[in-house]
């Protein structure tokens, strides 16, 4: 498994497993069949209710935990210094773990800096190996990471050949920040696995367009997590490093762009409250 050096000198594999809206129950089973795979990054959250699950599949399989690189995220409303902290003792009793490899505030809202606060803690603390943030549009992120002691090391946002994140890149780069893309693959989009273009250049590797859009991601040092329940898709999504893509290739997938910074309106409150209504925690 390719990696990346995050700023902090930990390694972050380049790809991993993502578990939004897979059920609790269907959690253990799933990220099971990840780890048999190949995977070892492991994407869960507070707000998705399944790291119960996560952790249980991670005990079960035998796996050195060392060879695992979790990664969960503080939601909304456990925002704060206090909330956050207890948030993370519980995540990691529901992980069934010592230590989280990557934490993340999951969205740009709340005390976030009483968050940070928390994580800067259990990070010093050896609970937590690296820490960041998810969802940060460019204007929040340099504002927050301006003045935090610990830099981010990750920001998690929505990242596919259709909503490439090319303007924030300057930003994250500034303090050596990497990207990690969840949805990198559209979100099931037509527009992204029935492209002519992905299409054309999968042909020349005997690669599906799938395929040719997380290897665009990979190949440019950015984690992509995609999703799914089946089996035989993990498989194919993890079969990204018997290829490479030309420069070519990838100067011909940029113009797919539709969207440089994703599909959610961060600043509309009505999306606010869509989320919380959501993730009821």
């Amino acid at each position: 498994m390719q990696s990346i050096r995050l700023n902090n000198g930990i390694e972050m594999p380049l790809l991993g497993y993502g578990l939004f809206k897979v059920p609790p129950e269907e959690a253990e089973r799933c990220t099971l069949d990840a780890l048999e795979t190949g995977y070892r990054l492991i994407d869960t959250a507070q707000a998705y209710g399944n790291e119960e699950g996560v952790g249980t599949a991670i005990s079960k399989s035998g796996i050195d935990r060392k060879e695992v690189f979790i990664v969960t995220k503080i939601w909304i409303t456990n925002a704060g210094e206090e909330k956050a902290a207890r948030s993370i003792e519980e995540s990691l009793r529901k992980l069934k773990t010592d230590y989280i490899d990557l934490l993340l505030i999951h969205q740009a809202y709340g005390d976030v800096f009483g968050s940070w606060r928390a994580m800067e803690r259990a990070y010093m603390d050896g609970k937590v190996r690296a820490i960041g943030v998810s969802n940060f549009q460019a204007c929040r992120f340099y504002d927050f990471a301006s003045v935090v002691s610990i830099k981010p090391a990750v920001n998690q946002l929505q990242c596919c050949v259709l909503s490439q994140q090319q303007g924030i890149r300057p930003e994250m780069e500034a303090y050596d920040t990497k990207m990690m893309a969840w949805g990198p693959l559209g979100q099931g989009s037509d527009d992204l696995l029935k492209s002519p273009v992905l299409s054309q250049i999968g042909s020349q590797y005997g690669k599906s367009p799938a395929q040719v859009a997380l290897r665009w991601l990979i190949q440019q040092g950015i984690t992509a997590i995609p999703k799914t329940m089946h089996k035989e898709r993990m498989a194919a999504n993890f079969d990204l490093f018997d290829f490479e893509l030309s420069d070519e290739d990838m100067r011909s997938i940029e113009p797919l762009k539709q969207q440089d910074t994703g599909f959610r309106d961060f600043a509309d409150p009505n999306y606010l409250r869509r989320i919380l209504g959501m993730f009821n925690l």
